[in-house]
């Protein structure tokens, strides 16, 4: 389904895939996507050691070496959180410093999380830095749009938790805006019906490179999904078995087959990205060890437990996507922090990456425990053995 202006008679308005020369173009022709899935906050997930700060430096370098190895995108959560509220001392903002990364990289797709609806943002603003944004990184950029699933971050900015479904009605509306403001050849005035913003002969130049820059957006819901079908470039996805990789490949393959089906419903295709940690050593003994060391090392915040106890009401979440760790059908993993947890020597780890691709994956967006370290692994050991086994061109 073409997706066209809100203004009538109004320009047809075009994604970076119809463009076989984008950046994102690029990425989708390998057959298994490499993202890192940045973290920019300080994680004190356990005691064992790390190189990890949640510093711009640290993390530019990060991005830089994946790049040099040949990984196509880059990602970060964000999170609005009150004094307590962080598992460790500080936390960048996403939309900023990858945003700052498109000056410092070359190829790499940079993808900011956004959450579209604290203030509430008005869409000329996103339009305005989406294309300066999308220009300085020649088309690499993109937003991973989020709307809340916590009151707690909501509250922060003077509102209160939208009702689920109606916060992605809400985002379909100003990101129609904002597409319309990317295509127009015309001035552009309209007045939000399910947002308060309007907009009065609105002008957006220049023009993003490749239509617009790239969506992405993360969910499990039907109503996230359905937004996902009509708006976004990239779905990132969380398995519906939790954690484990076995009860992960059992339950993707119905997930994504829905995923596609809701694109192909409106005439558009979808890539479909999951989060993996990856924790891997040259034997299955030293991995397996490896996990059991930062298992071991797992601690609790006693802080932070005490803070989001104290205010459990705002910390509740309406997402869909992680009731499959809640589900005693499915084993789970170590809370090692990623989507799918995968543990093994390289030859073992592509046999998982190859596996998640069979049942539909079209990306992986990797954590690992100590970024600088084990990447190094990942570009030594296992991404020659998934050039070998056709994963990667």
């Amino acid at each position: 389904m073409a997706s066209v202006s809100v203004r009538e008679g109004g320009p047809r308005l075009k994604s970076p895939l119809e463009f076989p020369d984008s950046p994102l173009s690029r990425a989708a022709r390998q057959p298994l996507m490499l993202g890192v899935f940045l973290n920019l906050q300080d994680n004190q997930l356990s005691t064992y050691p790390t190189s990890n700060t949640w510093t711009f430096d640290y993390n530019l370098n990060i991005v830089q070496k994946a790049e040099a190895l040949g990984f196509d995108l880059v990602f970060s959560k964000a999170q609005w959180l009150p004094k307590g509220g962080y598992d460790g001392d500080a936390s960048l903002d996403a939309f900023v410093a990858l945003g700052a990364m498109a000056a410092a990289t070359k190829s790499i797709l940079l993808v900011s999380t956004l959450h579209v609806l604290y203030g509430p943002l008005h869409p000329l603003h996103i339009a305005k830095f989406g294309a300066t944004l999308d220009h300085i990184a020649k088309g690499r950029w993109g937003i991973n749009v989020v709307t809340g699933h916590r009151p707690i971050g909501h509250e922060m900015f003077g509102r209160q938790l939208i009702e689920h479904d109606k916060r992605y009605e809400m985002a379909g509306e100003l990101f129609d805006v904002t597409h319309s403001l990317w295509g127009e050849d015309e001035n552009l005035t309209y007045e939000g019906k399910l947002n308060s913003w309007k907009l009065g002969n609105a002008w957006v130049t220049p023009k993003p490179l490749y239509g617009r820059p790239i969506l992405v957006n993360a969910t499990g819901s039907t109503a996230g999904i359905d937004f996902a079908a009509k708006y976004s470039d990239l779905i990132f996805v969380t398995s519906p078995g939790g954690a484990h990789i076995e009860s992960a490949l059992e339950t993707l393959p119905e997930h994504t087959k829905t995923i596609r089906a809701a694109a192909a419903a409106i005439g558009r295709e979808i890539k479909i990205v999951i989060n993996p940690v990856i924790i891997s050593r040259d034997t299955q003994e030293e991995a397996e060890a490896y996990a059991r060391a930062i298992v071991d090392g797992k601690e609790t915040n006693e802080a932070q437990a005490k803070h989001v106890e104290a205010h459990k009401a705002s910390y509740q979440s309406d997402a869909h996507a992680w009731r499959g760790r809640l589900d005693s059908r499915h084993k789970q993993g170590l809370g090692l922090g990623g989507n799918v947890e995968i543990i093994g020597t390289p030859a073992q780890v592509v046999e998982q990456l190859k596996a998640l691709n069979e049942v539909g994956i079209d990306g992986v967006q990797i954590s690992f425990y100590d970024f600088e370290v084990d990447l190094e692994h990942f570009g030594t050991k296992i991404l020659p053995l998934l050039i070998e086994a056709g994963l990667r061109i």
